[in-house]
């Protein structure tokens, strides 16, 4: 197992996209447990989703004394340079992103300008954060995706894998991310470390993710599309184990070292998180509706089979996703392991007592 070589108590910490899912509850972790930490937070809160979700975890963020928020867009240049300028990093948290494989269909713009333009923007100070013989960011960790791995055949992925043919632009703008931090890590000796996450999941989660579509369709009497007539399998990821693999990667860094031409070995990692276990995806839809039924969202007696529409697959998913772990818990000893009852159970009982009332009007 690798041991620590980056030191988290009293630094400053650069999470972008802090109000999204991942990002606010790594925030959260961070205030909570790492002494004398200083979290300093950006987001466009766009309306991507809805935007109360956003709210309401600014608004916990915010009442800890040693949380600054800036709204802004990582696609901004001069942004992010002052951003670095004024609060100078130790490790920076890249999880601003234009999300989901479908909406990159619609609004391919959106993908180039944040995934791309702002992932560059990063970069960039990054390298710049050394300028003038400062120490600089110490370790740039950023989110990956599994949608890298497209319609591979070979499972579980591996990071050793091919991932040459992305099967949505969102796939390919993360492929992307992992190249540009590869030639930046070669170029500047900027130690980087990508994480491809596996279809997150959880309390406050992302309103376009399956688990809350479905719920929101369920709870109005709309029918749930089940797509690929139900022969799917997903990896889901419980947000805590998400959260908990990246403190454990933002630990240590990639070592820097030089080769036999003197020039730097790239200091850059790729890991997949994931729970290991792909869940089909109606199996999936059943312990979900138990777990509404439980938790008083949906009525006893829900009649779910009327309320399902099995459909042929979208363009750009995939039919299965399944982790390879096996770096992850060599080197930081960790394995996500939440059931998926456990995490979907959460999740309904905060559907039933946070999120109807938080979306009450006002």
């Amino acid at each position: 197992m690798l041991t620590k070589n980056i030191t988290l108590e009293g630094r400053t910490i650069l999470v972008t996209g802090a109000v999204g899912f991942i990002g606010a509850n790594l925030s959260k972790r961070l205030l909570r447990d790492i002494a004398g930490v200083r979290v300093v937070g950006i987001d466009n809160m766009n309306d991507y989703y809805d935007v109360r979700l956003k709210e309401e975890r600014l608004k916990d963020l915010s009442s800890h004394p040693s949380f600054s928020f800036v709204k802004g867009d990582i696609a901004n240049k001069s942004t992010i340079d002052s951003l670095f300028a004024e609060y100078r990093p130790s490790v920076v948290v890249n999880l601003a992103a234009q999300a989901g494989v479908r909406y990159s269909i619609i609004n391919p713009d959106a993908y180039v300008a944040s995934n791309l333009t702002g992932f560059y923007n990063i970069l960039e100070a990054c390298r710049h954060s050394y300028d003038n013989g400062r120490t600089g960011v110490e370790h740039l960790v950023y989110a990956s995706s599994s949608s890298v791995y497209g319609s591979n055949r070979k499972v579980p992925y591996s990071t050793d894998d091919k991932v040459d043919n992305p099967v949505s632009l969102y796939a390919a703008t993360k492929k992307s991310n992992e190249l540009m931090a590869h030639a930046y890590s070669k170029l500047y000796n900027i130690r980087s470390t990508g994480l491809r996450f596996f279809t997150v999941y959880g309390p406050a989660g992302r309103p376009d993710m399956a688990y809350f579509g479905f719920t929101e369709k369920l709870v109005t009497g709309e029918a749930i599309k089940i797509f690929n007539y139900g022969n799917c399998q997903r990896d889901f990821t419980y947000i805590d184990d998400i959260v908990e693999g990246i403190v454990r990667v933002m630990q240590h860094a990639p070592e820097q070292s030089n080769g036999e031409d003197g020039l730097p070995v790239p200091p850059y990692k790729v890991y997949n998180i994931g729970n290991n276990r792909p869940e089909n995806l109606l199996d999936f839809v059943t312990i979900l509706q138990e777990e509404l039924v439980r938790a008083g969202v949906l009525p006893v007696g829900y009649d779910f089979e009327a309320h399902k529409e099995f459909v042929p697959m979208q363009p750009g998913d995939v039919p299965v996703t399944y982790a390879d772990i096996t770096p992850l818990e060599e080197d930081f000893g960790f394995k996500p392991a939440t059931p998926l009852r456990v995490g979907l159970r959460k999740f309904a009982e905060w559907y039933k007592n946070m999120w109807v009332d938080c979306r009450e009007p006002r």
